[in-house]
C-alpha cells in the first residue's frame, strides 16, 4: 500500500513540476531573418531586393520581447533610359541599419488557456522601433539628357528610421512546454526622415518629393531563446 501511495505522490510531483515548467521561459535570445524589400523614395521605378539580420532579443514577457537589430541589405530603382525614369535618375544603396524594436502579441492581453482559437490568435503582434540607417549610394548625379544638369543630393548619409510592422510567430515547444524556438513571418514598413534612400533630394517644384523616404519588407525569421530563466503568470503553451 505504502509503495502505491509513494508512486501517487511521486506522480502528483512531476506533473506540479511540469506545469510549473510550463509557466517559466527563457528570456533572452537571438534571431536571423531574411526579407524581400521594395523601396517608395522619389523614382517612379523601384525595385525588389533582399534584406537580412541579425537580432538581439529580451524578451520582457513570453508575449512582449524587445529587440535589437542589424539590418543590410540592398535598395534600388530608377535606370539610365527615360523609360526606366523620364530623368534618367538610377540609385543602388547598400544599406546598413541598427533597429531597437517592441512588439506585443496577442497573448499578452487575452486568457487562451484551454481555448483552440485564442491559443492559435495568441501568436499575431504588432510592433514599432526606432533607430539610424547608413545609407552608401551609387547614382547617376548627373543627367543623362542634359549633363550640365547635376541633381541635388548625397551619396552617403545617415537618416533616423521608425518601423512599423506586423506579423504571426509560430511557437515551437520543449517538453517543459516553453517556447525555445521562434518561426516569424511578418510585414515590415519603414518610414525614414530625411533624403537618403536614393540619395536624391530634389526640389518639389521640379520633381515629385512630397513624402519621406520609405521601403518595405516581407520578412520570415528565426529565433532561439536561451538562458535568463523567468516565470509568467500563464501557462505560455496553453493547452
Amino acid at each position: 500500500m505504502k509503495k502505491y501511495i509513494l508512486i501517487l505522490l511521486l506522480a502528483a510531483a512531476f506533473n506540479q513540476a511540469k506545469a510549473q515548467n510550463s509557466l517559466n521561459y527563457a528570456s533572452l535570445g537571438i534571431g536571423v531573418s531574411a526579407s524581400l524589400n521594395k523601396p517608395n523614395a522619389d523614382l517612379k521605378n523601384e525595385y525588389q531586393n533582399k534584406s537580412y539580420a541579425l537580432t538581439f532579443n529580451y524578451y520582457y514577457t513570453p508575449y512582449v520581447p524587445v529587440g535589437l537589430e542589424f539590418q543590410f541589405g540592398k535598395l534600388s530603382g530608377g535606370g539610365n533610359t527615360v523609360a526606366e525614369d523620364k530623368d534618367t535618375r538610377r540609385y543602388s544603396n547598400d544599406y546598413k541599419a541598427l533597429i531597437l524594436h517592441l512588439d506585443a502579441q496577442l497573448g499578452e492581453f487575452v486568457d487562451y488557456e484551454r481555448n483552440a482559437f485564442l491559443n492559435v490568435v495568441k501568436n499575431f503582434y504588432a510592433g514599432i522601433g526606432v533607430g539610424g540607417i547608413y545609407n552608401n549610394v551609387n547614382r547617376n548625379e548627373y543627367s543623362l539628357l542634359d549633363p550640365t544638369y547635376k541633381f541635388p543630393g548625397q551619396n552617403t548619409s545617415l537618416n533616423l528610421i521608425v518601423p512599423l510592422r506586423v506579423g504571426y510567430e509560430f511557437k515551437f515547444y520543449n517538453e517543459y512546454g516553453q517556447p525555445n524556438v521562434r518561426l516569424d513571418i511578418g510585414y515590415q514598413h519603414n518610414i525614414t526622415f530625411g533624403e537618403g534612400l536614393d540619395g536624391y533630394d530634389d526640389p518639389s517644384t521640379k520633381f515629385k518629393n512630397n513624402a519621406p523616404d520609405q521601403y518595405r519588407q516581407i520578412t520570415v525569421g528565426l529565433k532561439v531563446n536561451f538562458g535568463g530563466q523567468s516565470t509568467y503568470d500563464k501557462d505560455i503553451k496553453g493547452y
